[in-house]
């Protein structure tokens, strides 16, 4: 009779899987001064209230929403359960069939940003390269109605880069700032819900304030983009398709609204699995249509293939981070990151020496359990390292719950394919990347300005615990 069955999993599980049920079984009215209401289940699973009179009422069943989610504390990840009316790929289809109907003054302009993993992802299940997959992606959205579609993989740059920056003035800053170090890796949301919910401002100062690749590209298109076509940001409505279901509740956080335009940065995630069903309901192969040309946020930057970042299938953050502060900080050049594996492949370590000194100490920690180890060295202040990338999910976000599975094929050799379809992808560095300074310097007013860390940062807050509502008497 638990309120939230399927929520309360604890962490010995590292993440709640797809299939349970994240529902308020039941609304129960009660009268102020007239006792607890009592319940009073049919056979069939219905609900009835029964009053002190001996009436009865059938109560329906109560839908949780985005702000309903991020306000309990009593799950870590379970945004894959939430019933969600407004992060669907059938919202998505309900702003296109309105704009077929809709004057011209009134139609969205429908933005489609596109993560690296959820391609891979789809490039595995279709048997394609990653360039064709973004390509035939790109022509089945446009053909339902989209008019941009664009690489996630591009707004991660400015995400590496914010990272790294960070990072060094933290370094720089340790001796004033005791809570300055370690910092921790802000792009995964399953692992930000987890430590604002569990460890709160214990947590929170060491945590990244550098925004997600997913809210990053938000900024794009509601700020910079929007101003490109003439249009309010409240005129585009903006999809993201991810790897994971908790990118629906990062979108939905407050701190990612626009009050002056009331509406978000982005307007609705969904799946990769969920893009999977409208092929479905398509009745298309992704295989079988004919490649589009692939958009691009910088209308001056021709993209020709998809592009991404040296690190592994989680965006490379350590990596980025490591080899940028060797170079600042004490004039190395790493020219490859070698990583030495502990308890477990999800949690390894990558070390800087020099004349038997230890300049910087990173890790890597992927699942809750390798998370609950770190954070627990951390609250007892023997955590040793300078940075850890951080993700929930094991194996990384190339695993995330919202990606495709493979009934035929075993999970572990799936992944190992999608990875290396993942790893075909060219890599470039993030300062390297065509219109990435020009947009620093157009848009942001230059790196560190104070435009670049509205748009570029953000920050979190540590959820008050809240009464469970398992008081009912049944």
């Amino acid at each position: 009779a638990s309120e939230f069955s399927g929520c309360l999993r604890g962490l010995t599980e590292a993440y709640v899987r797809p299939g349970q049920d994240c529902i308020k079984p039941m609304k129960v009215d009660k009268k102020l001064g007239r006792g607890v209401a009592k319940i009073h289940i049919e056979d069939d699973g219905t609900y009835f209230q029964v009053s002190q009179d001996g009436g009865t009422r059938k109560l329906e069943k109560a839908k949780i929403s985005l702000d309903d989610c991020l306000a309990c504390s009593g799950c870590v990840t379970s945004a894959e359960t939430v019933l969600i009316t407004q992060q669907s790929h059938e919202e998505l289809r309900k702003i296109l069939d309105a704009n077929k109907t809709a004057a011209p003054d009134q139609q969205k302009l429908v933005v489609i940003s596109v993560s690296p993993q959820s391609s891979a992802s789809l490039a595995a299940r279709f048997q394609l390269n990653p360039t064709d997959t973004a390509k035939k992606l790109t022509a089945f959205f446009k053909k339902l109605g989209a008019h941009y579609v664009f690489d996630t993989a591009f707004s991660r740059n400015f995400s590496l880069l914010e990272s790294q920056r960070e990072f060094v003035q933290r370094f720089r800053e340790q001796a004033s700032s005791k809570q300055a170090l370690p910092v921790l890796a802000s792009a995964c949301p399953g692992w930000i819900c987890y430590a604002e919910k569990t460890h709160g401002s214990a947590i929170i100062p060491y945590i990244s304030t550098a925004r997600s690749p997913q809210q990053v590209m938000g900024s794009l298109v509601k700020d910079f983009f929007a101003q490109q076509q003439h249009v309010t940001p409240d005129k585009i409505h903006h999809v993201t398709v991810m790897p994971c279901y908790d990118k629906k509740l990062e979108a939905s956080r407050p701190d990612f609204f626009s009050q002056e335009h009331q509406t978000r940065d982005v307007d609705c995630v969904i799946t990769t699995g969920e893009v999977f069903k409208l092929l479905e309901e398509e009745g298309v192969s992704l295989s079988e249509l004919e490649p589009a040309p692939l958009d691009s946020v910088f209308s001056s930057v021709s993209v020709q293939e998809p592009t991404s970042h040296r690190g592994g299938g989680s965006g490379g953050y350590l990596e980025h981070v490591f080899r940028h502060a060797a170079r600042e900080l004490f004039g190395i050049h790493v020219d490859e990151v070698t990583y030495k594996p502990l308890r477990n492949k999800d949690f390894q370590e990558v070390t800087l020496e020099s004349e038997g000194r230890v300049l910087l100490h990173f890790a890597a920690a992927y699942g809750f359990r390798n998370i609950q180890n770190l954070v627990q060295k951390l609250k007892r202040g023997r955590c040793p390292y300078h940075y850890v990338e951080v993700m929930a999910c094991p194996s990384g976000c190339l695993n995330g719950g919202g990606q495709l599975k493979a009934p035929e094929m075993p999970g572990k050799e799936l992944l190992q394919h999608v990875e290396r379809l993942y790893s075909m992808v060219r890599t470039e560095a993030p300062e390297d990347v065509p219109g990435v300074q020009e947009l620093y310097e157009q848009w942001l007013h230059g790196e560190g300005s104070e435009r670049a860390s509205c748009l570029l940062h953000t920050s979190y807050h540590a959820v008050e615990k809240a009464s469970s509502g398992l008081s009912i008497r049944w």
